[in-house]
């Protein structure tokens, strides 16, 4: 329903019961959501159909369930299905976002970009309305030495400070380099240490539980290190992907520990059905 016709629906409404009653069946909806948070989706997925139809696919997405979703950059991900939204504005995406019904506050930047034009790329997100900047990985060798972690961090750390300066929060995904090892440590929990808690904040994937990386244990481990996470159901018996709520994870637990971490908002990740199955699991799990 849009915010019009929700105001219509209220005004009309007012002169007799039922007013009472949507509210309070809105606020449990609300309520029910993890964290109390919108569900939310990452556009990855279904890539394919962005690069036919933008607006058609968010349309699909709001319909599915899913009231804010994570974009990727057109200029990051251009070779993987988002050049397409090079040729609207800034603006003109908020605008698109808005007439579906849908919010927008994150995206997926990859760090070549800003290392090329980080200015320019900050500029975008402002105008799209985004608070959120992540990139998936800082790009290190698979082999990394201390130094190159090291190196990584100092690099990325400035650019969070400019980030900051134009009240975005940046951040950063786990996958290739930071999964791997030096020296017999994990990269990622180097980069937890060596990352400035104010300028980078971390975006987890949950589905690197199938290498050990478990959300509620890092969640716990480094309180108010996160801003969000990427929802993938786990089965621990087929080793697979699945919708959440048909898999083995404990999600109570890893939205309880969420809270912990300091996670803002979240988005499910996986294939178009697997997704739309996690909404009404997702719409009634509390915790």
């Amino acid at each position: 329903m849009s915010a019009i016709s929700r105001r219509e629906f209220l005004k009309d409404a007012a002169k007799g019961a039922a007013a009472a009653g949507f509210v309070s069946a809105g606020a449990r909806e609300l309520r029910a959501n993890p964290l109390g948070m919108p569900i939310g989706c990452q556009t990855w997925p279904v890539r394919a159909m962005i690069a036919e139809d933008f607006p058609g696919t968010i349309k699909r997405l709001a319909e599915a369930g899913f009231q804010t979703i994570e974009l990727c950059s057109p200029v990051g991900y251009a070779d993987s299905g988002f050049a397409g939204l090079g040729k609207y504005t800034g603006t003109e995406l908020r605008r698109i976002l808005g007439d579906a019904g849908v919010s927008t506050v994150s995206s997926h930047f990859g760090i070549e970009e800003l290392r090329g034009n980080q200015q320019g790329r900050i500029a975008w997100a402002k105008d799209v309305g985004l608070t959120q900047m992540i990139v998936p990985s800082l790009g290190g060798p698979r082999k990394p030495t201390m130094d190159d972690v090291k190196r990584a961090a100092d690099e990325y750390n400035k650019m969070g400070e400019q980030a900051a300066k134009a009240g975005i929060q940046q951040g950063l995904h786990n996958e290739d380099f930071e999964l791997s090892m030096v020296d017999g440590k994990r990269t990622y929990d180097l980069l937890l240490d060596l990352l400035d808690p104010k300028l980078v904040k971390f975006q987890f994937q949950v589905s690197t539980i199938s290498q050990g990386y478990d959300a509620a244990q890092y969640f716990t481990k480094y309180p108010g290190r996160f801003i969000s996470m990427h929802v993938q159901g786990w089965s621990a018996e087929t080793k697979k992907v699945m919708a959440v709520g048909q898999d083995t994870l404990d999600w109570k637990k890893i939205f309880t520990a969420a809270k912990v971490g300091g996670i803002k908002n979240y988005f499910v990740e996986m294939n178009l059905e697997m997704m739309q199955a996690s909404v009404p699991y997702l719409r009634k799990l509390q915790v």
